[in-house]
């Protein structure tokens, strides 16, 4: 394991504690929010939103960090964001309070990945590139294993008392704050390049080369057609499974997704990323299909077990 570096350890374990925080929330948190009076499509809107924010602040701050040339301010303040905002949903239980927690934890997700993942670039070669990111994934989605699994143990023992776990999920998201501190400079070179919002930054397009159009085109298309975890779980919810159930199989997707990450990462390093995002995109259309006619929880179990396959074939 030696292209796991110091600089890999401590991001995939900041990225593990930063998991374990979000993801003792992530799936309770249609069942809270519902339980509060929320409609599912306001939850539906709200975390398209969140996404959105997100998604759009990625390249606006990675365009900061090139132009600076550094990346640890913006990992430190990324998780620093996400970290403080989630006890404040213990408090803010409004429609507009609700929404503006979720936007801070994903401006904290946008103002972080760009920087994240030019450290972990500057740590991998074309060799080991997959086996780099999909160990991060790996140890990433160990947390997302462990934050569900403190929930349902919390909740066995505490039925409804949702508020108390988001006040809990304070302490990883600190431990991966503190870690963020131990963070050093890799060897990025200041761009110099003045930064521009976000939507200037989409005449690059016109000078980009073919094979990168081609790849940025085709996840457009994809993810016109997504959709967030939380739509899934509603949908294992409605069809009478019940709250434990559905946390469970959340556990079992990100567990799956742990477990295959880092090997899908060597295999792309050996048949070449582009196959293996194909074979992704095609279980995903599978799960999909099988959704929409799944009603038991053994089949929603080996639906989410190929959900986690998905995953692990096409994040890393």
């Amino acid at each position: 394991m030696r292209f796991v570096t110091r600089a890999v350890w401590l991001l995939s374990l900041i990225s593990l504690f930063t998991d374990l925080a979000s993801e003792m929330l992530y799936p309770v948190m249609p069942l809270y929010l519902q339980s509060i009076g929320f409609s599912v499509l306001y939850i539906g809107l709200l975390e398209g939103m969140a996404e959105a924010v997100a998604g759009l602040s990625k390249g606006y701050f990675g365009q900061w960090s090139d132009r600076l040339g550094r990346r640890v301010p913006f990992v430190q303040w990324g998780y620093g964001l996400s970290a403080l905002s989630k006890p404040l949903l213990a408090w803010l239980t409004t429609p507009t309070g609700v929404l503006l927690v979720r936007t801070v934890d994903r401006l904290g997700k946008g103002l972080r990945t760009g920087a994240r993942d030019a450290l972990l670039a500057h740590e991998a070669t074309p060799a080991n590139r997959g086996k780099v990111f999909g160990f991060h994934r790996s140890l990433d989605t160990v947390g997302a294993v462990l934050g569900p699994l403190a929930a349902l143990g919390w909740l066995a023992a505490y039925p409804g008392q949702y508020r108390s776990l988001f006040l809990w999920a304070l302490l990883p998201g600190a431990v991966a704050v503190l870690l963020a501190f131990g963070l050093r400079e890799g060897r990025a070179v200041p761009s110099g390049r003045p930064v521009v919002p976000f939507w200037v930054a989409f005449r690059y397009w016109r000078q980009a080369p073919p094979a990168y159009r081609r790849v940025v085109g085709g996840l457009l298309v994809f993810a016109l057609f997504n959709s967030s975890d939380a739509f899934l779980l509603l949908v294992a919810q409605a069809r009478g499974l019940p709250a434990p159930t559905v946390i469970g199989l959340y556990v079992l997707y990100n567990l799956t997704y742990a477990l295959c990450a880092w090997p899908l990462g060597h295999v792309a390093d050996r048949w070449g990323p582009r196959r293996l995002l194909v074979m992704g995109f095609v279980v995903f259309a599978g799960v999909y299909g099988g959704v929409a006619l799944a009603h038991d929880r053994w089949t929603f179990g080996a639906l989410f077990v190929l959900y986690g396959v998905y995953a692990a074939a096409t994040e890393g």
